[in-house]
């Protein structure tokens, strides 16, 4: 299973200039202003950039969940117990939650994956690929082991391998952990220095006292231990989730392929910081797909130097801002593959 982190690293390129310049050509040549379709035709110009094709086109859209628990729950960060992680993954499998309606909408498939739920999930609708049960409580010491990190990231890796031999050609991400905005606070906090209270949200819509309790572990997570920004896996280790690092990995893994890869919200966000920071290249493959209500959120977007798509004002998780984005993708491609030109439909150019 294992793909390591250094080798994927070496395999992620730049974007292809020439390529983009020639769609930026054809684009400029359709039956309307140049660039009066805005950020349909930067789209279609990335995208053209990463696949190496002017032309490119959608055909196996794909939403990746990972699934995990936290040990942070104990601190009484969230409104839910951590139970629900694992009752979710079964809601998933079933086809019940958002993220099915929004990808049976959107024509994409759905891969669920174990990468540390407490429960035992022996399920045939789920990828078992856990790399321990949950994480140990970061606001008393490390959320797992960097080897555990490691191990993580690289199954990650993995899975987006794996899924991208068998076709997948736009990639989604999404998660599901109880929790896990706490992690995914204390991670843009290592890396962002902004002070914590400007980047922990209420999460599933905690209370006052909840959101002080949540203030006040990620607080004591980076006082406690001290992760290095300057090394991803360190903050990953310490102050991370087994479904951030198993993200990161699946971005990373998407960028090494040149496969586009959206990303959802704040715990996205997360793991797309970390892949960065892995790889700075491999963010010229990850497009923004929404802006999330979570208050670090745009924070997370502002390091990347990504432009989110959409303002829903969501904050659910699961992949449900990232597919539908898929939709804008999908449109960018048609645009620029299916509109006439001026030529074609007898249309006076300027």
């Amino acid at each position: 299973m294992r793909l390591s982190i250094e080798r994927t690293r070496e395999r992620i390129g730049d974007l292809h200039v020439g390529v983009m310049e020639a769609a930026k050509a054809r684009l400029d040549n359709l039956t309307k202003p140049p660039g009066s379709l805005g950020v349909l035709e930067e789209l279609a110009i990335r995208l053209s950039g990463i696949t190496g094709r002017v032309l490119s086109e959608i055909r196996h859209k794909l939403v990746i969940v990972m699934a995990a628990d936290h040990g942070v729950t104990a601190e009484g960060v969230s409104a839910y117990p951590s139970e629900v992680t694992a009752q979710m993954v079964m809601n998933f499998v079933n086809g019940g939650a958002a993220v099915n309606v929004l990808a049976r909408h959107a024509g994409a498939r759905m891969l669920v994956c174990d990468m540390g739920v407490k429960s035992n999930l022996e399920c045939a609708g789920v990828l078992p690929i856990r790399v321990r049960p949950g994480t140990d409580n970061l606001a008393t010491g490390p959320a797992m082991s960097r080897q555990e990190a490691i191990e993580a990231v690289e199954r990650g890796i993995w899975v987006a391998e794996r899924e991208i031999k068998s076709g997948a050609d736009l990639v989604a991400t999404g998660d599901m952990g109880i929790g896990n905005t706490t992690p995914s606070s204390a991670i843009l906090a290592a890396f962002s220095g902004l002070p914590i209270r400007r980047l922990v949200g209420r999460g599933t819509g905690i209370s006052d006292e909840r959101l002080s309790r949540k203030v006040s572990a990620v607080s004591r997570a980076l006082s406690v231990n001290r992760p290095d920004p300057r090394d991803a896996i360190d903050v990953l280790h310490k102050v991370g989730g087994l479904e951030i690092a198993g993200l990161a990995g699946v971005i990373l893994g998407c960028a090494a392929n040149r496969v586009p890869v959206i990303i959802d919200g704040f715990i996205s966000g997360a793991a797309a910081l970390v892949a960065a920071k892995l790889e700075p290249r491999s963010r010229q493959f990850m497009f923004a797909s929404h802006l999330s209500e979570e208050p670090g959120h745009r924070h997370m977007l502002e390091l990347l130097d990504l432009e989110p798509m959409l303002r829903m004002r969501m904050r659910l998780g699961e992949g449900t801002g990232a597919v539908l984005a898929m939709h804008l993708v999908e449109a960018a491609c048609r645009i620029i593959s299916e509109m006439a030109s001026f030529q074609s439909a007898g249309v006076a150019g300027p």
